[in-house]
């Protein structure tokens, strides 16, 4: 007899099944894909927000934005996800698809790689 992995409870039906229910299916999911501890929730809330910022100042593909406007709207420059050095050797940090780089008088260059 084969039982849940979320209740333990007998499951009636195809021989390969792990639940009893969508509900005990989707539970068990939740709790195996849920950030572990407060610091990696912590650090995925930054990474989310500041994609969502350079996205919002950033429509049209390539843009410029202040570093005093990026603050303003919450955006920490200690979380990306990856850096790009370019032959002519600037250097662009990226959250994900979403990338800035440095310009004089605390101007940003704000670009979106193509995928």
């Amino acid at each position: 007899m084969k039982t849940c992995l979320e209740c333990s409870d007998k499951i009636v039906g195809r021989e390969d099944k792990k639940f009893c229910s969508d509900s005990c299916r989707n539970a068990y999911n939740n709790k195996i894909n849920k950030d572990s501890n407060n610091f990696m929730r912590n650090v995925n809330n930054k990474l989310r927000k500041n994609y969502r910022i350079l996205t919002e100042l950033n429509t049209e593909g390539k843009s410029k934005a202040t570093r005093d406007k990026m603050l303003h709207k919450g955006f920490d420059f200690d979380f990306f996800t990856n850096i790009l050095q370019t032959k002519t050797g600037n250097t662009y940090y990226f959250l994900y698809d979403q990338g800035y780089r440095s310009l004089d008088n605390d101007y940003y260059m704000l670009v979106k790689k193509e995928i």
